[in-house]
């Protein structure tokens, strides 16, 4: 090997000087060398030309199976250990192999714990010095790494090719047993525990088991309350931070997951995810007693409760129960007289959204329900009920008294006024 890196040593021969050391004199190594460009010192001449190929940019050994480039033999060599799987160096603890020396010496640092690199600002220790470099950008609030097509930076690589997958829409990580895709490694990861039903974590408060110690923090935070993700520009606190960050965009505007069928622009990649069913018309979510399928989860649940009867949103004033929690609002505002929706136009109030979409077809004019006997039109549905009765003759509501139908309810209660008058 040595003989290899002294080849051609010539050619970098102005780029070294021979510099007297009396350290190395005194371990008897005689003359050492410096490099001229980053003053690193080494004790071979043919080490220091092999290391100036580094400054000069050449880089002269080829990889025949893929192209890449490599300054020395020795790292040609190493790199094509990655297509010839030749594992050379073997942990002696679990028998896991490395195809180079510096993974089985970070590899081993799992098992004795051996953190050696320490942060000089917060110390924090590390077993790999990569992870202290990236851990350093916290506290310098640098953010080297740039995304080309949004411009937005990031301290670490790994979040930046992560961020990069959102607009190309990659997912490299398939599994392998129901062939779903995923642009992290790790969600893949949590995914196959679904068909493992391997839950490797245990809350010590309640007993639960978790797959993966990130969603085991996230649970915890149930019990304790804490909520360490704060809002910098309206206080609002947060028990995980990416929460934090989808909450961030409503103040920011920030849209940075497009829809590839309308081009849509939407702040969460959930969010985005349920959209583009609309387009494909997928329903992924089927129940399991009527067959009926939905393209949300949340959907679905709520459809379960025509099936049980289930009401668990009470009303704490009047004790009245409702199977979906947005039912329970708008009911909860009889009690309250909030009115949150007001028209633009006239400054009219409604309690429900819905009511306030039907007063504006007053003001434009818009009538959406036609007559299919008459062709006349209508800005309400309740308006055409009413109106298709012309042609039906149906009269559903009756008087107690006297027995007499009538095809509209206001009908009915002009008419039962005779009876109280007399």
């Amino acid at each position: 090997m040595e003989n290899e890196l002294c080849e051609n040593q010539e050619e970098f021969e102005t780029d070294f000087q021979k510099v007297d050391s009396p350290d190395a004199m005194m371990k008897g190594t005689g003359d050492i060398y410096q490099c001229d460009i980053c003053k690193k010192i080494f004790s071979q001449k043919c080490k220091l030309t092999a290391h100036s190929s580094v400054h000069a940019g050449k880089k002269p050994h080829h990889c025949s199976i893929c192209g890449n480039s490599f300054s020395r033999k020795a790292n040609l060599a190493t790199h094509q250990r990655i297509h010839s799987g030749e594992n050379l160096y073997h942990c002696d603890i679990c028998d896991k192999s490395f195809y180079q020396k510096g993974h089985l010496v970070n590899h081993q640092r799992i098992h004795t714990e051996e953190k050696p690199f320490r942060c000089d600002v917060c110390g924090k220790s590390f077993s790999q010095k990569s992870n202290l470099t990236s851990h350093s950008h916290v506290h310098t609030g640098e953010k080297p790494y740039h995304c080309d097509i949004c411009g937005k930076t990031f301290s670490h690589k790994c979040d930046l090719i992560n961020h990069q997958r959102i607009h190309t829409g990659e997912k490299p990580y398939h599994c392998d047993i129901c062939g779903k895709s995923f642009s992290q490694r790790s969600t893949l990861i949590v995914h196959k525990r679904m068909h493992t039903g391997k839950k490797l974590y245990q809350c010590s408060v309640c007993g639960k088991s978790i797959s993966g110690t990130s969603n085991l923090t996230k649970h915890i935070l149930i019990h304790t309350g804490e909520k360490p993700y704060h809002c910098d520009i309206c206080g609002k606190s947060f028990s995980c931070g990416n929460t934090l960050t989808r909450h961030e965009r409503i103040h920011t505007g920030e849209k940075p997951y497009q829809c590839d069928a309308c081009g849509k622009p939407f702040s969460d990649i959930g969010v985005l995810t349920i959209h583009r069913r609309t387009h494909t018309g997928e329903k992924p979510y089927d129940c399991d007693i009527c067959g009926k399928s939905f393209s949300q989860i949340h959907n679905l649940t709520t459809h379960k409760r025509s099936h049980t009867g289930e009401k668990p949103y009470h009303c704490d004033i009047c004790d009245k129960s409702f199977s979906r929690k947005n039912n329970l609002i708008s009911h909860q505002r009889i009690h309250t007289g909030e009115k949150p929706y007001c028209c633009d136009i006239c400054d009219k109030s409604f309690s429900q959204k819905n009511n306030l979409i039907v007063h504006r077809r007053r003001h434009t004019g818009e009538k959406l329900h036609w007559c299919s006997v008459c062709g006349k039109s209508f800005c309400q549905k309740v308006e055409l009920t009413s109106h298709e009765r012309i042609h039906t003759g149906e009269k559903p509501y009756h008087c107690d008294i006297c027995g007499k139908s009538f095809s509209q309810r206001h009908h009915l209660t002009t008419h039962s006024s005779i009876h109280s008058d007399k």
